[in-house]
């Protein structure tokens, strides 16, 4: 008997709002890789994601005394654009709960679609804890983005348009996850006509939750989010979507930061946009997969699931990008502290470019130079160049995979305080709002120094901070209790070798 959701897929009203996205050749991509890569581009929705999809089609089947008071959603920007084009077509009265981390740009583009928007919390957790309060209080239809059968039936049709748009060979087809309610709704309409199709997701290493589902055998929360993939940065895969999964799915790749920047900039160079974070998701894990696998000459296709990018973000991605794609080394490397060293450094390098170099003279017989070397995207280049070094007598630490030296360090070396005596060095998570600062700051006890501060905007709901606190005798009570108290997310980097090499 066929499964209840093929039908609920095959009608679910989306096309009221939503359009068919085409199915695009990705050429220098496909080229690059030896496969045939299609991209599914929903970053051309009318909201510039998926999102509108599944909202429309739950909106469409409420029972309209059900809505009299209106709906109710929380999210931090997609699936709010997509309740609030929904509900503005249909009539209804909406209020959206957003985290006052949320970007400016999805803040407004909520607003302008007629929504009530309330800014409540730092996280999603918090917005949508929010939205079941004002649910509840006011009489509001709870719109979830993917725990429910409707939303993850109206995703489905682009399972739909996918076998459509191509009817010869399909080998698999990666799609991004958070909660899960889009790959829930693509892999049970593939699996059911064609089980051959294999069904990849895609998640940021920093918030895998259907990883740890996966290896639970439950859902399962998170401990922490990284927030950088802001569409997928789900604590909790939905319960639904993940009984959905269970049977359906064929794998999971997870990527970082470095290769969703990388996967950002192959979408620009083969169509000329500019997808979010979770919308080239799939192309980074796309990319991964086949790299790590002998594959034949395949098929392969990519949902594009976003374009809603804050435009600063954009300073940070571009930093990134020759990481992600193999193309630069982060490096420190100890060289004499003599003139003509740094050209004898360069000479050891060969015809290898030096795309960042940063030094300060410090005294003493030996310096150490952060710097930036250009490979040319080959696995293993980056080993053999630091192989190269030591045979010519260079001491080389690896930067490049140490987000403390790429977001940090590379702004600031040079900057030793000798003054500063002992000195203990911790990163941190802020929300990326009004008053973060001050908070922390308010928190900080008086008899404690600040040796170092170090921050940088790049357009996110979190701001990373590399702070330096002085550590006399009896301070380490005084920073127990600051760190306690602050409530940012936070790690020790005092024994981070990029620290101990530029700024110790």
């Amino acid at each position: 008997m066929p499964d209840r959701y093929i039908e609920k897929i095959l009608r679910a009203r989306v096309y009221e709002v939503a359009r068919e996205t085409p199915l695009e050749e990705a050429p220098r991509l496909s080229q690059r890789l030896g496969q045939r890569v299609l991209l599914k581009r929903e970053d051309l929705q009318p909201t510039f994601s998926f999102k509108v999809r599944g909202a429309y089609n739950k909106l469409a089947g409420l029972d309209p005394e059900r809505t009299a008071r209106g709906v109710i959603a929380a999210s931090a920007g997609n699936h709010a654009q997509g309740v609030a084009l929904a509900a503005s077509r249909l009539g209804f009265p909406v209020v959206i709960v957003m985290p006052r981390t949320t970007p400016d740009i999805k803040v407004a583009a909520v607003s302008a679609l007629g929504a009530e928007v309330v800014l409540f919390g730092d996280s999603y957790d918090d917005a949508q804890g929010h939205a079941r309060e004002l649910s509840a209080a006011r009489g509001l239809e709870a719109i979830h983005p993917f725990d429910d059968d409707d939303v993850i039936a109206g995703q489905g049709t682009i399972g739909v348009e996918l076998l459509r748009q191509c009817a010869g060979p399909l080998d698999a087809v990666f799609v991004p996850v958070g909660g899960g309610g889009l790959i829930a709704g693509i892999a049970t309409y593939l699996k059911f006509l064609r089980p051959e199709v294999r069904v990849i997701g895609v998640e940021p290493e920093g918030a895998a939750c259907l990883s740890a589902a996966l290896e639970a055998g439950r859902p399962v929360d998170l401990a922490d989010v990284d927030l950088f993939a802001d569409g997928v940065a789900v604590r909790r895969v939905g319960d639904e979507p993940f009984r959905l999964l269970k049977e359906r799915l064929d794998g999971v790749v997870r990527v970082d930061t470095d290769e969703i920047c990388g996967a950002i900039l192959d979408l620009y160079q083969d169509t000329r946009s500019i997808a979010e974070p979770a919308g080239a998701l799939a192309v980074a894990g796309l990319k991964k997969y086949v790299a790590a696998k002998d594959l034949p000459s395949s098929t392969l296709a990519a949902v594009v699931s976003g374009a809603n990018l804050n435009f600063h973000r954009l300073r940070h991605i571009s930093e990134r990008v020759e990481l992600g794609e193999q193309r630069e080394a982060i490096l420190a490397v100890t060289i004499p502290e003599r003139p003509g060293s740094f050209r004898q450094f360069c000479i050891a390098l060969g015809d290898r470019s030096v795309t960042e170099f940063n030094y300060r003279h410090m005294g003493g017989r030996e310096a150490h130079v952060y710097v930036g070397i250009q490979l040319g995207g080959k696995p293993g280049e980056r080993e053999a160049v630091i192989s190269d070094l030591e045979r010519e007598g260079y001491a080389v630490v690896d930067l490049t995979h140490n987000e403390l030296a790429k977001i940090h360090t590379r702004h600031l070396v040079g900057g030793r305080a000798p003054q500063a005596g002992e000195e203990r060095v911790f990163a941190f998570d802020f929300p990326e709002r009004p008053g973060a600062l001050r908070s922390f700051l308010d928190r900080l006890s008086e008899d404690l120094n600040i040796t170092l501060f170090h921050y940088r905007n790049h357009g996110a709901a979190v701001g990373r901070v590399l702070a330096g606190l002085q550590h006399n005798a009896g301070d380490a009570a005084r920073i127990r209790q600051f760190l306690d108290e602050v409530g940012y997310s936070y790690r020790e980097e005092t024994d981070n070798p990029a620290y101990r090499i530029f700024l110790s």
